[in-house]
């Protein structure tokens, strides 16, 4: 059945277990340091203990995550269990400093909170844990330290494995957005705890965390461009065995993280299933595009099952469950996929052929043809249509999913298939094995599978990057040989999708992505080898099952906390050409605008703006600018923090200069610039 609307979410008000609210809860860490939670329990919890489920991140559940806190914590809360949002060490209103990602202190930290939390009244001693990107990662690296009472996780958006799928490298190839992010970390951490928790040393504790702050993009993440033990800790692929307790995988296709949820069913060798949607960096209750599911009932019978023992059904169902999508006309702003729901009973699935096909001079096809040299060199404008590498705004800030990509395609290196006689559907990730040699010691390929309608609408289906340093190992590259001809995997993301009949499969190879990947140091020229080089295509043979799938159901969720919007947010993105000197600027506005929080009697505000340049022939000219502010006001407390990231290129390395302001009122109290040159290691 064709799916091609949202269901409307049902706002739910009378719960089974009425609930009790504690805005703020101080738990003790070994060392002394104290860590700020807000629980939602049953009222009763304390004569009638009930599992807990934790969800453990820095992004500051006062001001910053409550919004979509409330929704869920409280909806489960009301169903029997008692929900709690932990402030990481050093955010919020959490005492000590946070020192970076992942760091083994937040995990130490974790499992002391799972035994405190296990060990109150109102707990039975069960726990679970829970969270959307740094909560998912956490959930997975804290089931790894085996907490005694730990017995399930919910893992949203996340990764196995901290190089080859985060939000830094892919394909070896440094991503922009490594900066993005890199500069909210710096900006998030920032900013001051509540007076009203933490009393008349939250100035102290500001102005401790101000002085303590480094741009760990610069100072460790760019430092890092091989995979070292630095990325190690923390990614569990290192012993898929350290976990042993029940782990439930949930990503979305137009997310940067979807590769692990197949990656660790492949791999985890205890109780586990996954899920992926058509979403993006969201949770599957509300996201987009859509359609969002009821998750949150669904996810109720994956706790009921671990943390009650209660016969739920949801083990018997099958493991890995998926959205196929249909092609149709590419936005940004997509708000619905077309497709349907699938299921495997496994991962990976014998119901998996592969297709190979190969890049001729004449297109894609199933035979081999002579073989040809093909040059190319990409123009360094290849990625204008490309969105971002994980979809973050969707649904409220900036349009940032990929777009019709003819322009792009126009401007790399094109394989097309002849119309496809009949209906082709894939599951997995397709490989692109290339037989080419450049120019230069580096340089990058970067590879998209598209989905070509009869009108010529290109549909971006899947992608992948690899530095040619790191063709043969992630942790030991070599320089490329001039004009010597190497043959290289390049393995795209996993996805889900249906080729219609009549519509072309376009393999198109460039030697530049940007603002997606940072360029090379030169322009390179690509020698590719046709013939010799192949597409491998994961094609799913369609199940009867999957027209018995059960439903979802529309998406629940308890009422969201009372919020005045005092000015609307705006998003946009903006590309624009000098078409004179040949530079391209691509513009982004992401702001959240400003609202009251009426249980806090609080004003905030938010946002940020970034800007990315290049010229036509020079890769070094690429360089980026991302600006955040926000503000923090009640009564005569007003607070603010602005900062600003910018990096430029050079041959030899990145330059990043870091600029960062704290004010109350009008006086500023802090402020400070870092400048730092991290040279080039094979990228």
């Amino acid at each position: 059945m064709m799916i091609d609307h949202n269901n409307e979410t049902r706002v739910v008000t009378e719960f089974p277990h009425k609930v009790r609210e504690i805005e703020h809860v101080w738990v003790p860490m070994s060392d002394g340091t104290r860590l700020s939670a807000r629980i939602w329990m049953p009222e009763d919890a304390e004569d009638r203990p009930v599992p807990a489920i934790l969800e453990y991140i820095p992004y500051r559940k006062r001001d910053g995550t409550r919004a979509w806190d409330d929704p869920r914590h409280r909806y489960w809360a009301g169903h029997g269990y008692a929900c709690i949002r932990l402030d990481i060490r050093g955010t919020g209103e959490s005492e000590g400093l946070i020192t970076g990602e992942y760091v083994l202190q937040e995990q130490d930290d974790a499992v002391d909170a799972i035994a405190w939390f296990a060990e109150q009244p109102w707990c039975d001693g069960n726990v679970g844990m829970t969270g959307i990107s740094w909560g998912g990662f956490n959930s997975l690296q804290v089931a790894a330290r085996r907490p005694p009472a730990l017995k399930a996780i919910i893992t949203h958006c996340s990764t196995d494995d901290r190089y080859t799928d985060d939000i830094h490298i892919m394909g070896a190839v440094p991503l922009v957005e490594n900066f993005f992010w890199g500069s909210a970390f710096f900006h998030i951490m920032a900013r001051p705890g509540d007076p009203e928790i933490q009393g008349e040393g939250w100035r102290k504790q500001w102005m401790e965390r101000l002085e303590n702050q480094e741009p760990v993009v610069a100072t460790e993440w760019l430092q890092h461009t091989r995979r070292d033990d630095y990325w190690k800790l923390g990614s569990v692929n290192e012993n898929y065995d350290d976990i042993t307790c029940a782990v439930y995988a949930v990503g979305g296709w137009n997310d940067g993280y979807s590769n692990a949820v197949p990656r660790m069913l492949a791999n985890l060798n205890c109780p586990k299933k996954g899920l992926v949607g058509p979403w993006g960096h969201k949770y599957p209750q509300d996201a987009i595009p859509g359609p969002s599911i009821g998750f949150l009932q669904h996810a109720l019978r994956w706790w009921d099952h671990w943390l009650k023992r209660a016969e739920t059904g949801i083990m018997d169902e099958p493991q890995y469950r998926v959205w196929v999508d249909e092609p149709q006309t590419p936005s940004s702003v997509l708000p619905m996929s077309k497709g349907r729901w699938i299921a495997e009973p496994s991962w990976p699935s014998p119901n998996i052929e592969t297709r190979q096909m190969f890049l001729n001079s004449d297109g894609l096809a199933d035979k081999r043809r002579h073989s040809t040299k093909i040059e190319h060199c990409s123009p360094l404008t290849v990625g204008s249509g490309a969105g971002v590498w994980c979809p973050y705004g969707l649904g409220g800030t900036s349009p940032d999913l990929p777009i019709d990509q003819r322009e792009d395609d126009g401007k790399s290196l094109s394989f097309d298939s002849a119309p496809l006689d009949e209906r082709l559907e894939i599951l997995g990730a397709p490989v692109v094995t290339l037989r080419i040699a450049v120019d230069q010691p580096q340089g990058m390929v970067a590879v998209r599978l598209c989905d070509v309608a009869p009108d010529g609408e290109s549909n971006r289906v899947t992608y992948g990057l690899l530095n040619l340093s790191f063709r043969n190992s992630l942790d030991k590259p070599r320089s490329m040989k001039s004009g010597a001809e190497v043959e290289i995997r390049v393995q795209l993301n996993d996805c889900a999708h249906a080729f219609p009949a009549g519509h072309r499969i376009r393999v198109a190879v460039s030697t530049s992505y940007f603002p997606v990947a940072w360029t090379p140091p030169e322009p390179v020229t690509m020698t590719l080898v046709t013939g010799r080089s192949s597409l491998d295509l994961p094609v799913r043979v369609p199940r009867d099952e999957d027209a018995r799938l059960a439903d979802f159901g529309p998406p629940e969720m308890a009422a969201m906390p009372e919020m005045d919007e005092i000015m609307p947010g705006e998003g946009s993105r903006h590309v624009e050409r000098d078409l004179a000197s040949g530079e391209q600027i691509v513009r982004i506005v992401e702001d959240g605008g400003a609202f009251h929080i009426k249980d806090l009697n609080l004003d905030c505000a938010d946002g940020v703006t970034a800007e990315f340049r290049i010229m036509e022939g020079d890769p070094t000219s690429a360089c980026g600018v991302w600006r955040w502010s926000s503000r923090r006001t009640r009564g005569d407390w007003d607070v603010a923090v602005t900062s600003q990231m910018a990096v430029t290129l050079s041959q030899d390395g990145f330059h990043i200069a870091t600029d960062l302001e704290a004010f109350e009122g009008e006086q500023r109290v802090f402020s400070r610039r870092w400048n730092h040159d991290v040279p080039r290691d094979h990228i």
